[in-house]
């Protein structure tokens, strides 16, 4: 088996080994995997966090050993916490960080970085704080940045800077925590699923206080919430019918 850890900002994690192919989720600055089958070009992972699965170039990771990925696997989290930072290799090149990075392995890849980080786990009224930090930013499939995201990584990540891990998406995280009967049952931070026709989820947002969401619908909005979905008041209808209202915490 071999080991992996990615060395730049935010590298798409691919569904095939080609760059014409579905972005399914995005490797960020820091996150350390294993190799399950290497080619010429491409690799096929399997994410220590969350044990998402997908094809990243070999040019945009490096090699490390599995003692180095079990050192990395048992350290408390140490995560970038703005927007936008950058770490600094030994010829003070910079290398720009998202929200949420990964910055256990600075001293592994000879990097420094001076800016602001977190690592506790934070009480659950702390999400939607998290979840502003998101708001607007533009929808993308297969996205977990400011820059872009969709619907569960947007779940995921906020999650993630609080302490909690939550699988990538939305069907999977649907597996996850307790059921609730009714939205009034629900307190601000408990996730919201939303299915198609057939029954499939295929949505997800954190909810807030008074019967509103926060979710990622073209861009991280804030809609109303209501017992047969989501309700957007620009468009004046029902855009997603809900499924289940998980709480995780």
């Amino acid at each position: 088996m071999q080991y992996g850890i990615c060395n730049l900002s935010i590298v798409p994690l691919r569904f095939e080994p080609s760059d014409k192919t579905e972005l399914v989720s995005q490797v960020l600055y820091g996150d350390y995997f294993k190799v399950l089958e290497q080619r010429k070009s491409w690799s096929k992972i399997r994410l220590a966090f969350d044990k998402y699965e997908g094809w990243i170039d070999n040019k945009q990771y490096i090699e490390i050993t599995e003692e180095q990925y079990s050192t990395l696997d048992q350290e408390t989290p140490i995560l970038s916490n703005d927007l936008i930072e950058f770490v600094q290799d030994k010829e003070q090149h910079l290398y720009p960080v998202t929200l949420g990075a990964s910055l256990n392995g600075l001293n592994l890849l000879d990097h420094t970085f001076d800016g602001s980080t977190t690592q506790t786990i934070k009480p659950k009224e702390n999400l939607i704080q998290t979840a502003f930090s998101f708001l607007n930013a533009p929808y993308l499939w297969g996205g977990k940045t400011p820059l872009g995201i969709d619907c569960s990584g947007f779940t995921q990540m906020v999650y993630k800077l609080n302490g909690y891990k939550l699988l990538r998406d939305a069907s999977q995280q649907a597996t996850q925590g307790e059921a609730l009967s009714f939205i009034e049952e629900s307190e601000p931070g408990d996730l919201a699923f939303f299915d198609n026709n057939e029954g499939d989820i295929i949505h997800v947002g954190i909810i807030m206080e008074d019967n509103y969401i926060i979710h990622a619908h073209g861009k991280v909005r804030i809609d109303r919430l209501d017992h047969s979905g989501i309700y957007n008041a620009d468009k004046r209808l029902h855009t997603h019918k809900l499924r289940v209202i998980k709480k995780i915490i």
